[in-house]
């Protein structure tokens, strides 16, 4: 997810596409399809890409478990360092990477996070993931997906298509963060000189 697109203030126009009774409800969804594809999920690890790529992969962890009835290793994989935006933006704080102790060689990672865009996150997550270690296999949650893709990535798992404009943003809101569940699509501010 590109991080201008649920971070800052929502426009006043901004109207709920997902409130929290969904949000759990796609949770459980994809939780249970996690499990059918990994056939019981014995050997999945949840990394989620902060920030709120985290608090949705203990809210699936919690789900597995409840499923499975075991433990679901869940972690966060900080991206920062591999963005390939970091020249162009202002500085910005590191967020933690943490593994779980059994690490990720040979199992299958399902990577979470909030929104897909353009792809370029989840490439910089797959490049982090590389430095730590070699996965059986990798797969992508979202919440929601929103299209305009440059970058031939797709989510394997997704909350919500959510077909949008480039004049639109998504704002994902969760408790953890936000101290409220929703996600939300208003209309991108316009840049200053820019004609609506």
């Amino acid at each position: 997810m590109d991080k201008q697109d649920t971070s800052g203030n929502p426009a006043s126009d901004a109207r709920p596409v997902l409130e929290g009774p969904d949000i759990a409800r796609v949770l459980t969804r994809i939780a249970h399809e996690i499990v059918e594809r990994a056939k019981g999920a014995d050997d999945v690890v949840l990394l989620g890409i902060p920030t709120r790529g985290v608090f949705l992969a203990q809210r699936l962890a919690a789900k597995l478990e409840e499923i499975t009835d075991r433990k679901i290793p869940v972690g966060s994989l900080d991206i920062t360092m591999y963005r390939d935006d970091l020249r162009m933006h202002p500085p910005r704080a590191l967020a933690r990477t943490e593994i779980p102790g059994d690490g990720i060689d040979g199992r299958l990672v399902v990577l979470v996070d909030d929104v897909l865009f353009s792809g370029r996150t989840i490439r910089a997550a797959l490049d982090a993931l590389n430095d730590i270690g070699r996965p059986r296999a990798v797969q992508l949650a979202v919440l929601v997906d929103r299209g305009h893709r440059e970058l031939p990535i797709r989510a394997d798992y997704v909350g919500k298509n959510l077909p949008t404009s480039l004049r639109e943003t998504v704002k994902v809101q969760l408790a953890e963060e936000d101290g409220r569940d929703t996600v939300l699509l208003g209309a991108k501010p316009a840049a200053p000189g820019e004609q609506q």
